[in-house]
């Protein structure tokens, strides 16, 4: 058994709670660790820390800060196989997908080695008589990020590498399931130069998270994890007067149209829909063939393709397509939604209710399930499965298709396949989601775009990574100067027009 930490001012520290969460591993069932939950005290540590460490950061030039980046990344480079097997050890995404996790949050940090030319302010010469203005971007203070299981290592870095690299320090509150990485990775950035007390990283559940919300000294949160708790992390910090981007769930729908290419097609859903054992906010849970010709293609395409999964641990090799879910409560949540599209009327065309490994009874595994005539009425149409399980919707024409994913509540990301451009076109131009794919199942904004979703994916006004994230973790400060020369006019006692 492994007693893990917290880490604030640059120590591991255990806390001063005496609750502790079990950290498994998936697929064996085993505890493999135990992780101290923070109380508020602990949490009110951490931020004096920061907020001590944190002046002396912002007035170190952006450049400078740029170059603990530049460093961080040769790191994250370095130590690549290591963090993989730490996320895989706790998650248990197989090795490349944890490899994946940890590179595209690394693609966030080499895009905030700009900082100098994003930090950049405005300025307007002879704005009035002997008038000067310019603007600057200034940091926001303490800032904080509530992270979730499934991506602990690409989420913290989206959140932290900017806020960081605007001068910022930072509090981050991962997962209690699979703490060890962001551990790893607040390390790796102190090693890269980072000064002490900018990175803090608090485990814990409800009792730290409530004590980030209320604390008044930090300014902004991040997080990304469910919508109910998304919309209650957003009422309750906006209600503190703090900076609040939140990231809710998803229900990804994916059009193929009639003159898709079936075997592209099938094969994007069966990486998009089971990939990492469907625990992503941008998988497709959700298939939409136009036609019914078109969906007994599709089906008689994807069955197949799902009865060859080979499911297992991170360990069994590099042909294992996806491992187990995170948690026991995970899997019996997906299992009950399973059962309840059978008893509601879906046609169960793949069954993995029974799956079982030889050797890994006790793990987390779940089959991989095909639903096919999936209705809207349906719990594992309207709800977030967040497993390996994909839903056949049947849709007579497009603008049936197209309704779909408009009326969902849920907006977070999808795709169509299709060869007609003007079929797309249109798709992306008045469908009412995010983030859309064209032929492209997944469609994540690379680092230099934004992530966000629409609807009751996203609370909050400004995405995650690219230029929004510099908005949203600085202030914009605007100065109007005069330096007189000669100018003896005396007091002014209302605001002189422009001439």
């Amino acid at each position: 058994m492994k007693d893990l930490t917290h880490y604030i001012n640059g120590e591991h520290v255990a806390g001063t709670s005496g609750r502790f969460a079990d950290v498994y591993n998936p697929a064996t069932g085993e505890v493999q660790a135990r992780v101290p939950l923070a109380n508020a005290a602990d949490l009110d540590t951490a931020v004096k820390a920061a907020e001590a460490a944190q002046p002396k950061w912002a007035a170190v030039n952006p450049q400078r800060r740029a170059r603990v980046m530049m460093k961080f990344v040769d790191l994250l480079h370095r130590d690549m196989d290591k963090l993989a097997e730490a996320l895989s050890r706790e998650h248990g995404k197989t090795l490349p997908d944890a490899a994946g996790d940890v590179q595209r949050g690394l693609e966030v940090v080499e895009y905030c080695i700009g900082a100098p030319q994003l930090l950049k302010g405005e300025f307007t010469d002879g704005a009035g008589p002997g008038i000067d203005m310019y603007s600057m971007r200034q940091p926001l203070g303490v800032s904080a990020g509530i992270t979730p299981f499934n991506f602990p290592a690409m989420i913290p870095m989206w959140m932290f590498a900017p806020a960081i690299v605007c001068g910022n320090a930072f509090i981050l509150k991962p997962s209690e399931r699979d703490p060890s990485v962001p551990l790893m990775l607040a390390e790796l950035l102190e090693e890269a130069g980072l000064p002490k007390g900018i990175i803090q990283v608090v485990n814990g559940d409800k009792e730290s998270v409530d004590a980030i919300l209320d604390h008044p000294v930090i300014q902004s949160i991040g997080f990304v994890g469910s919508t109910p708790i998304a919309e209650y992390i957003y009422g309750r910090g906006c209600s503190n007067g703090k900076r609040v981007q939140c990231f809710g769930g998803a229900k990804n729908h994916m059009i193929i149209m009639p003159d898709a290419d079936m075997d592209q097609a099938a094969d994007a859903l069966i990486g998009a829909g089971y990939g990492a054992a469907g625990e992503r906010c941008m998988a497709i849970s959700v298939a939409v063939p136009v036609g019914e010709e078109t969906a007994n293609k599709l089906i008689e395409k994807l069955k197949p393709r799902i009865d060859a999964l080979k499911v297992g641990p991170y360990t069994g090799g590099k042909d294992v397509d996806y491992g187990p879910v995170v948690t026991a409560a995970a899997k019996a949540n997906i299992l009950k939604l399973i059962e309840s599209g059978v008893a509601q009327g879906a046609e169960l065309v793949v069954d993995g209710r029974d799956f079982n490994l030889q050797g890994y009874e006790d793990g987390f595994f779940v089959g991989p399930h095909l639903f096919d005539r999936v209705t809207k009425d349906m719990d594992i149409y309207q709800k977030e499965i967040f497993g390996p399980v994909l839903s056949v919707v049947r849709a007579n024409d497009y603008e049936e298709a197209l309704g779909l994913a408009m009326d969902h509540e849920m907006g977070n990301g999808t795709a169509i396949f299709t060869r007609d451009g003007d079929a797309a076109r249109d798709f992306a131009s008045r469908v009412n989601v995010g983030m859309i794919g064209i032929n492209v199942p997944i469609p994540v904004p690379l680092a230099y775009h934004t992530f966000g979703g629409w609807k009751k994916s996203v609370f909050g006004d400004l995405n995650q990574h690219g230029p929004d994230a510099f908005k949203f973790y600085t202030r914009t400060k605007t100065v109007t100067s005069r330096w007189p020369s000669g100018i003896k006019d005396g007091a002014a006692f209302n605001f002189k027009p422009m001439d």
